[in-house]
């Protein structure tokens, strides 16, 4: 009789156990699915040709690091050449999304002037925006200026505030920023400049590295930007050189293909695990203050 009686309690627990389980289950199954294609590359780079296709089990039966040497030097120039390309480019990159969109953001968020309102609302409508519907201006621009097959074209617009989501990011976090530090900064003497750099940039250091972050991410890894306005081998970027272990028409290098893909995620991974509690903190701590 007891047990009848206390045996509705205990069901609720267990079925709530029993759910757990499977949500448990449910995430290893979905973290298995989305890391699978991951070990495949790794496992792959270091198989041999004809083995990567026929074997679905992604590790290698021994770690032959055949596929990165001959990888690296496979093309002219070598792949040294092809990260310090990237690299570069995606420092400049950072280097002037941070300047411009903090200025931007400054002016957005502090200043006052005409038709501020307008402009925030077109900033914002750009983001909307395809990059693909500005394909053809901007190259017929970049032709015309003679910017083609340079490295102006990927950097330039940078300095120029072209980033709109890190302008609405920063405007959004200098938002949540006390005016009264303002206020009391101009008691002090201080003018607009000098609160900037004395009041607001410091305070602003997550949502910097947040776009340091990012920026670095997708400047490194774009490729269809590179693709269209890098055309000589010595310029091109890492992305770009990847297309060239894969032939149409011919002969495909795949294992040395996944060996360099591996090492062109380095970079990128270092950055994002090495900074991942900044980017959750630059995002968290930025406001929706309007």
């Amino acid at each position: 009789m007891t047990t009848l009686l206390h045996a509705p309690k205990h069901l609720p627990a267990d079925r709530r156990r029993g759910r757990r389980w499977l949500t448990h289950l449910a995430l290893i199954a979905g973290t298995l699915v989305m890391v699978y294609p991951l070990l495949w590359m790794l496992g792959g780079s270091f198989k041999d040709e004809k083995d990567i296709f026929s074997q679905l089990n992604p590790f290698p039966s021994s770690l032959n690091p055949h596929n990165y040497i001959a990888g690296w030097t496979a093309t002219a120039p070598t792949f040294t050449r092809f990260y310090v390309n990237s690299l570069l480019i995606a420092v400049l990159a950072v280097a002037g999304n941070v300047i411009a969109c903090t200025l931007t953001a400054y002016a957005f968020a502090r200043l006052e002037f005409r038709g501020k309102k307008v402009f925030f609302g077109i900033m914002l409508g750009s983001i909307m925006l395809p990059a693909h519907a500005l394909l053809i201006p901007q190259y017929v621009l970049f032709f015309n200026l003679g910017w083609v097959n340079t490295y102006l074209p990927l950097v330039v617009p940078k300095f120029l505030a072209t980033d709109a989501f890190f302008i609405f990011l920063m405007v959004q976090f200098i938002r949540t920023i006390p005016r009264t530090l303002d206020e009391a900064a101009m008691i002090d003497g201080c003018g607009k400049v000098r609160i900037f750099s004395r009041i607001i940039l410091p305070l602003t250091g997550p949502v910097l590295i947040t776009t340091m972050i990012f920026t670095f991410i997708w400047t490194y890894n774009d490729f269809f930007s590179q693709l269209i306005y890098l055309s000589y081998p010595s310029s091109e970027t890492v992305p770009v050189a990847l297309r060239r272990f894969v032939d149409a028409t011919g002969e495909s290098s795949y294992g040395q293909l996944l060996a360099m893909s591996v090492l062109s995620l380095v970079p990128t991974f270092v950055v994002f695990l090495l900074a991942q509690r900044r980017i959750v903190e630059g995002i968290a701590t930025t406001g929706l203050k309007g």
